[in-house]
């Protein structure tokens, strides 16, 4: 997992086996995961996004959870902070799970770049 400067630190010394994080993924996402994955997917529509002006940098997978924070937050004006505290941590926590699991992600593709490289030699001598 490490910190951006021990990725980056990587990333120039094996480009071959790091995995480009401005791209989708390079390997199948159901590869290694035989009884299948579960797809993420958004609750929130694009219409409620829109309709609570919510920037470009807040539309991911915790979406959802910010509208039901704001929507707590406009209910108890001014008295949001103190009311809305659960919705907060819900949020927080959302975001918390979504590091986390691109954090895997990262190290799966990573994982799966390396493997791809220690085949390459065996399949060249094979042919």
């Amino acid at each position: 997992m490490g910190t951006r400067l021990s990725v980056s630190i990587e990333d120039t010394l094996h480009p071959e086996t790091s995995p480009r994080t401005d791209r989708p993924p390079t390997f199948d996402p159901m590869y290694g995961f035989p009884n299948g994955r579960k797809k993420r997917e958004m609750i929130a529509t694009w219409e409620e996004m829109d309709r609570w002006n919510l920037t470009i940098g807040q539309r991911d997978y915790c979406a959802h959870k910010l509208i039901e924070l704001m929507r707590c937050k406009y209910e108890n004006i001014p008295f949001g902070n103190y009311y809305c505290h659960d919705a907060d941590h819900e949020y927080g926590r959302c975001h918390y799970e979504d590091h986390l699991l691109r954090i895997k992600e990262y190290e799966r593709e990573k994982r799966l770049l390396k493997r791809m490289q220690r085949k390459k030699p065996t399949e060249q001598a094979e042919e």
